[in-house]
């Protein structure tokens, strides 16, 4: 069954079920089963104990209704009661990547990168709140009207945004993005985002240490390709995560995933990135893998690439490769280490070998659009080669992109560099030279 017909077969279900509504069959079907039979199930055992016991109290009390009509009032009854509501039929369907709700009666979701509005709806704004507590509930965390923001995540690792009035103006907003399962840089390859000698030339910078940056704008797929990415690093390497919310899908066996914490009610106990990361560098890690740098963090992250902690990736929010530089410059002078702009750019300058900058088109398609090197550590300037490029095509009435890879020489320092870590480089990238540019 579609997911369409799915919500429409969950909507007549309801409304058959009464005045009483889903809400009244929930509240029965606590009345009657045992919390402590329950607490010794897992998830898959204690969903399949309440749709018996839903299925035993619909079937003595409730209306009379058509199998199909059954079958969806009693899923949408465990729904409410151990799931997300409404919002199930949405986080089961693989095609939806994000799930936007603008209160209680406007519900979009993105699918193939296309924003579109489903019919499903909210019974009430209570209800909407009750489902916002239960998601951060899970991971401690509070949203109320002293504290209207919040972020946090599913237990299947989907991200979650919550702002509620008097910050938003049309009631609470929830916002699910979902991350599909964890790719490999071949799988990758295979739907368009790289070139298999791009892919190639990736997994030897990250097996030969190089520092990696990955940059591009929301949505680009940023913490999708840092996954595929960590998948090179060696087994024997103690890895570092640090995340505002914990998102990656590490592969490795020695990997200590650290996430950030909000201050509590009072309004203390906030542990931020920069906290993490500082304290990262007391345990020992060979490599740090930051989710995202936001704030003055980015200064303490560039010092542990400068001291011996070769190899760590990261991501930022930029629109271009030279946008990266720049960000990474006004984000490390957020630090309360108050620098000048050439300290913080020799920082950078030492810091930064690698940068992979990932583009979104029109048609919802994600890829890498440009791998630049750092050219000459030392300079007074920051100086990018671009390695790889993406060039696409004229861009038609059906909105697809269409282009091509191009590749151009590595620097011989960066070759060399190569070689001594026991790393070939694909033929390809010998072909021609590359775009060099300062980064003023």
């Amino acid at each position: 069954m579609g997911l369409r017909d799915r919500l429409e077969v969950d909507r007549l279900a309801a409304d058959r079920a009464g005045s009483v509504g889903v809400s009244h069959w929930r509240q029965r079907l606590l009345e009657e089963v045992n919390l402590d039979e329950l607490n010794g199930l897992n998830l898959t055992q204690r969903r399949a104990r309440l749709e018996k016991v839903t299925a035993l109290i619909v079937g003595r009390e409730g209306p009379v209704l058509s199998a199909n009509e059954r079958a969806a009032l009693i899923r949408r009854v465990v729904d409410e009661a151990l799931g997300l509501g409404v919002l199930e039929p949405l986080l089961h369907d693989q095609t939806i990547t994000e799930i936007m709700v603008n209160g209680p009666k406007n519900i979009f979701v993105e699918r193939n990168g296309r924003v579109q509005r489903v019919d499903t709806t909210f019974a009430s704004e209570d209800q909407l709140y009750q489902t916002i507590d239960r998601i951060v509930a899970q991971v401690n965390r509070r949203v109320d009207e002293s504290s209207p923001m919040v972020d946090a995540r599913l237990p299947t690792g989907e991200r979650v945004n919550v702002i509620i009035p008097p910050l938003s103006l049309v009631g609470p907003v929830l916002t699910i993005r979902r991350f599909p399962r964890a790719y490999t840089v071949a799988e990758l390859a295979a739907k368009g985002s790289l070139d298999e000698a791009s892919g190639q030339l990736l997994a030897a910078f990250i097996r030969a240490r190089l520092n990696v940056v990955i940059s591009g704008g929301t949505g680009t797929g940023k913490t999708t390709m840092l996954n595929a990415l960590s998948a090179f690093v060696p087994e024997h390497e103690r890895i570092v995560t640090i995340e505002d919310s914990a998102e990656l899908q590490l592969v490795q066996e020695h990997v200590v995933p650290l996430e950030a914490r909000p201050p509590n009610i009072e309004g203390e106990g906030r542990i931020s990135i920069r906290d993490l990361v500082r304290n990262a560098l007391r345990m020992r890690p060979d490599r740090i893998i930051v989710g995202e740098v936001r704030g003055g963090e980015t200064l303490d992250m560039l010092q542990a690439m400068n001291t011996g902690h070769d190899g760590s990736m990261v991501t930022v929010h930029a629109n271009s490769t030279e946008d990266a530089v720049h960000r990474l410059q006004t984000l490390a002078s957020m630090s309360d280490v108050k620098l000048p702009f050439e300290t913080i750019r020799e920082q950078i300058n030492s810091a930064v070998d690698v940068m992979v900058h990932l583009e979104r088109g029109p048609d919802g398609s994600r890829r890498i659009g440009e791998i630049a090197v750092a050219d000459g550590h030392g300079r007074s300037g920051f100086a990018l080669k671009t390695i790889m490029k993406f060039e696409s095509e004229p861009i038609g009435s059906d909105l697809v992109v269409r282009g091509v890879f191009r590749r151009f020489r590595l620097p011989a320092e960066l070759a060399t560099r190569l070689a001594h870590a026991g790393e070939s480089v694909p033929a390809i990238f010998d072909a021609a030279e590359g775009e060099f540019r300062e980064v003023s």
